[in-house]
């Protein structure tokens, strides 16, 4: 197209038009802010901006004209809302599913979100309803550290009934064995990294709350659904956050972002656990780390362990440029 056309082509739409175009979007910045404390993976919560509605992920605008880039918008609301600043951050994904917002639904613009993944060892929530929740409580069934989880054997039948729903064959087939790769329900047995297809998988059977609310029902009152819901379509960013950070356990050192400069080996242990949902072998577990050159001694023994005292340890950060993955790799949990 020449220059002239260009113009003319350019001229063909009307100024309004275009405005109402560009109204249509709207880019938020969504943070999965996770610490653990207690012992608990916990992620960062805020009263949704709804009255009634189940609790939300921290969010904020992205504004083209302050922010030089999307990380440090997110950075700076978020300090704003919490009073510190985050350390460890990376983009996990954009979400712009049709809908996922109600204000879409009400007319208004077609919501794109732009998820980041924040690792946080002390970063009290001061921001209005702010709360620190157990990731668990909204996916009870990825906590393995005690005992096979119950709320399995209520999701095997459900998603079960709902497997033979479909008249075709291969389509019942194809139900079942996503249901029993997923949770873990045959002979492959449990993949702690799995926790989006999980949860993807509920939704899309209908039972979670979210499939019903993203439809504009209510759930009826015979329905099954699991977990406690989230805003919007937050639940959906949590799982890619929890999976998202269990994968790179594997081979990236980002268990050392949520402790302190010096800890025990069984602190350490503990804090695995609780992000990766599995109670691990104790000696195991400290060959791995002792002998992958993660840590190394401080030469000072914690006597605040409430039995007896253990020795100090801190971070090799030399590990980075002598291995490739220095991470706590694949993790075996103990067998129940």
């Amino acid at each position: 197209m020449n220059k002239r056309n260009a113009e003319q082509g350019a001229k063909a739409v009307p100024a309004a038009a275009a405005d109402t175009d560009t109204r249509r979007i709207a880019v938020g910045l969504n943070a999965v802010i996770i610490a653990v404390r207690d012992d608990e993976a916990r992620v960062l919560t805020v009263a949704s901006p709804e009255d009634g509605d189940p609790p939300a992920l921290p969010s904020g605008p992205f504004d083209p004209a302050h922010d030089r880039t999307l990380e440090l918008g997110l950075r700076a609301w978020v300090q704003q809302q919490t009073g510190r600043e985050l350390g460890y951050v990376e983009q996990l994904y954009t979400f712009g599913d049709e809908g996922r917002d109600p204000r879409e639904r009400a007319g208004g613009p077609r919501v794109l979100s732009i998820a980041y993944l924040a690792l946080a060892q002390d970063l009290p929530a001061v921001a209005a309803g702010g709360e620190w929740l157990s990731c668990y409580r909204f996916l009870p069934w990825e906590d393995w550290r005690s005992e096979r989880p119950p709320v399995l054997e209520d999701i095997a039948v459900a998603l079960g009934e709902w497997s033979e729903k479909p008249g075709s064959a291969g389509e019942r087939e194809r139900r079942r064995r996503r249901m029993e790769i997923c949770f873990g329900l045959s002979d492959a047995g449990w993949d702690g990294y799995r926790v989006l297809e999980r949860y993807e998988l509920l939704y899309g059977a209908g039972l979670t709350h979210e499939y019903w609310l993203d439809r504009g029902r209510r759930p009826p009152g015979s329905a099954v659904l699991f977990g406690q819901p989230m805003a919007y379509d937050h639940r959906r960013i949590l799982a890619t956050g929890l999976a998202r950070l269990r994968g790179k356990l594997r081979y990236r050192p980002l268990v050392f972002e949520l402790i302190e400069e010096q800890f025990t080996l069984a602190h350490l242990q503990r804090v695995v656990e609780a992000l990766s949902g599995l109670r691990l072998h104790k000696q195991n577990f400290r060959r791995l780390v002792e002998n992958g050159g993660l840590v190394e001694k401080t030469g000072q023994i914690d006597t605040h362990t409430g039995g007896r005292p253990a020795e100090l340890f801190r971070f090799r950060r030399e590990v980075l440029r002598e291995r490739r993955a220095p991470g706590v790799g694949a993790l075996t949990p103990l067998k129940f």
